[in-house]
C-alpha cells in the first residue's frame, strides 16, 4: 500500500499493518475534513498511541499524504473503462467519461484544495497517464470514422487543459458537485458537437 515511496536516510522504517492503518485513517480524515486537517498528533489521538509509533513507520506526515494522494489517483483513474463497446453511441460514452471522472476528481480536489500537494513528479506521471487515456479515445473515434481527422495529442492535451481547469475553478468558487456536472456536461457537450464528423 505505500507505493515506491523510498527511505531518504538511513533509518529502517517499519511497514506492516500500524502502517495501513496510519494511512486508512489519513484517508478518512481527508475525505471527512479535507487533507489540511489532517495532523500527527490527531492520527495518534485517533490510534491512541504514542509517536514513535508514526515516526517508526514515515519520515513525516507529507510522505503518509503522499500516500492518500497516490490513492486517490488510482481511484481516479478507474473511471475510463479500458474498451468502448462499439453497440454504444461514442458520444454518449464520452460525455459519461468525463462526467464520471469529474464527478469523482470533484471530491479529491476538494479534500486537497487547501493543502498544496501535487508534487511535480507526481502531477507528471498524472498528466501523462491521462493525456494517454485520453489520446485512446480519440484514437478510437478516428478510427471509427466518428470524428473530425484532429492531432490527437494537441487535442488530449486540450482536454486535459479544459477538464483540469473547470474542475480547479469549480472548486475553487465552490460550486456544488450538482452545479459543477451540470456546467461541465453543457461546455464538454459542445466540445463534443465540435468534433462530430460532418457526414457528407
Amino acid at each position: 500500500m505505500r507505493g515506491e515511496l523510498v527511505a531518504d536516510t538511513a533509518k529502517e522504517l517499519i511497514n506492516d499493518e500500524m502502517s495501513d492503518r496510519i494511512i486508512a485513517i489519513a484517508e478518512d480524515m481527508a475525505t471527512r475534513d479535507g487533507a489540511h486537517t489532517v495532523t500527527v498528533k490527531r492520527i495518534l489521538n485517533e490510534l491512541g498511541t504514542a509517536n514513535r509509533v508514526f515516526y517508526n513507520r514515515f519520515h513525516n506526515l507529507d510522505e503518509v499524504l503522499e500516500i492518500v494522494y497516490k490513492n486517490a489517483v488510482l481511484k481516479m483513474h478507474q473511471c475510463i473503462k479500458s474498451d468502448i463497446d462499439p453497440e454504444d453511441d461514442f458520444f454518449d460514452y464520452v460525455l459519461d467519461v468525463v462526467i464520471n471522472v469529474l464527478t469523482a476528481t470533484y471530491d479529491i480536489k476538494k479534500q486537497f484544495a487547501r493543502y498544496a500537494f501535487e508534487h511535480d513528479s507526481l502531477t507528471q506521471a498524472n498528466y501523462e497517464w491521462w493525456t494517454e487515456e485520453i489520446k485512446k479515445i480519440i484514437e478510437y473515434g478516428k478510427s471509427r470514422n466518428l470524428i473530425k481527422d484532429v492531432d490527437s495529442d494537441m487535442l488530449s492535451y486540450s482536454i486535459w487543459c479544459f477538464c483540469r481547469g473547470f474542475n480547479a475553478d469549480a472548486v475553487g468558487r465552490n460550486l456544488s458537485k450538482e452545479e459543477a456536472v451540470r456546467c461541465f456536461r453543457f461546455g464538454f457537450g459542445c466540445l463534443i458537437a465540435g468534433l462530430k464528423k460532418v457526414v457528407e
